[in-house]
C-alpha cells in the first residue's frame, strides 16, 4: 500500500485498445484497473505480464510496469519477475492457448510452488487470434477451422487442475458483469498467494456459438449466488470443479493460506533480492572453474 492516493486516471495511458467491439477483453482491462485503484496499488510498484495473442495487448493500456514475453512463458517469467524484486505485484494476464496448452507444465507447477502472483486466464473456448480454431477448453463436438468434422477430445479443467496442484485461490469470472469480476480481482490480488481466475470471455468474431447469450442462460445469476461461502477442503473443490454443474457458477470456489516461496527462500527475509548489495561477490573463481 502506498501513502500516496491515486485516482483511476493514474492506471490510464493515453493510448486506446484495439480490439473488436463489444471484446470481453474491454472489461478485463477496466476491472483490472479498478482493483488497482480499489486497493491503492502503486502503478511503479506493480508488474503486468502477457504473451502473444489478443490479451497480451493488455499491458500497452494500463499504466504500470510489463512485459510481453515470448510464446507461452508469462508464468515462469512473472515467477522471476515476483523473486528478484518480491515487493511488487505481479499480475498475468493469460489465455486458455498459452496457459493450458502451450505450455501447461509451466501453470501446473506454479501453483505447487506457491508465489505471491496472481493470474488471470481470458478463457472463451476457442482460438481467436489464429482464427477461429479449437483450443484446450472447447467442449467436446466443436466444429471449428481446425475440427472440421468436430472436436473428440475432452476439454482441459483448469480450474480443478491448479486446485489439485496447489492452487491457494480459485475463482471464475464472467465479462459481462464487471462489478463482480473487479471484486474477485480485487480478493485474487490482496491473497498473497499464488490466484487464479478463470475469466469467460465469449470471442464476439470467431465464437458463434458459446456467444454472450450462451452464457446468460448457463452462468449463475451473480445477486442469488450460492458460492459467496469459500469451500475450505482441498479435496472438496476438487470434486466440485470436477462435477458438471446445470449452472457455471462464477465466484471464489476455494481460498487457502500455505507458506510462499519467496517467503521460505532465506535470501530474501531482509529485503528483496534487486536492493541486495552485490559489490562484494567474486563470481571469478566458478567463471574459471566451468570456462
Amino acid at each position: 500500500m502506498s501513502e500516496k492516493k491515486y485516482s483511476s486516471k493514474d492506471y490510464w495511458t493515453k493510448n486506446q485498445p484495439t480490439w473488436c467491439p463489444w471484446c470481453g477483453d474491454f472489461t478485463i482491462l477496466n476491472s483490472l484497473k479498478w482493483a488497482l485503484n480499489n486497493l491503492q496499488i502503486a502503478p511503479e510498484k506493480t508488474v503486468l505480464v502477457a504473451w502473444i495473442w489478443c490479451g497480451s495487448l493488455m499491458p500497452y493500456w494500463v499504466k504500470t510496469y510489463w512485459m510481453c514475453t515470448l510464446h507461452g512463458r508469462s508464468i515462469p517469467v512473472a515467477k522471476w519477475v515476483k523473486l528478484a524484486n518480491n515487493d511488487l505485484t505481479v499480475i498475468v494476464n493469460a489465455g486458455d492457448w498459452d496457459s493450458l496448452w502451450i505450455w501447461l507444465g509451466h501453470f501446473s507447477h506454479c501453483f505447487r510452488r506457491n508465489l505471491d502472483i496472481t493470474i488471470l486466464i481470458d478463457n472463451n473456448w476457442i482460438y481467436w487470434l489464429t482464427k477461429w480454431q479449437t483450443s484446450p477448453t472447447s467442449q467436446k463436438l466443436t466444429f471449428s477451422s481446425s475440427t472440421p468434422f468436430w472436436s473428440i477430445e475432452t476439454p482441459v479443467n483448469g480450474l480443478a487442475l491448479a486446485t489439485l496442484m496447489g492452487a491457494t485461490f480459485v475463482a471464475r469470472g464472467f465479462t459481462w458483469d464487471q462489478k463482480w469480476l473487479t471484486a474477485i480481482i480485487e480478493e485474487a490480488i490482496k491473497h498473497k498467494w499464488t490466484a487464479v481466475i478463470d475469466i469467460l470471455q465469449p470471442c464476439v468474431t470467431f465464437n458463434k456459438v458459446e456467444t454472450y447469450e450462451f452464457y446468460f442462460d448457463k452462468v449463475e445469476d451473480l445477486e442469488k449466488n450460492t458460492w459467496k461461502k469459500i469451500i475450505s477442503s482441498r479435496e472438496e473443490a476438487v470434486k466440485i470443479l470436477s462435477t458438471p454443474q446445470e449452472k457455471i457458477p462464477v465466484w471464489i470456489f476455494y481460498k487457502e493460506d500455505l507458506s510462499t516461496y519467496e517467503n521460505q527462500c532465506f535470501q530474501l527475509e531482509k529485503w528483496p533480492l534487486v536492493s541486495q548489495d552485490i559489490e562484494n561477490i567474486d563470481v571469478e573463481k566458478i567463471m574459471k572453474k566451468f570456462s
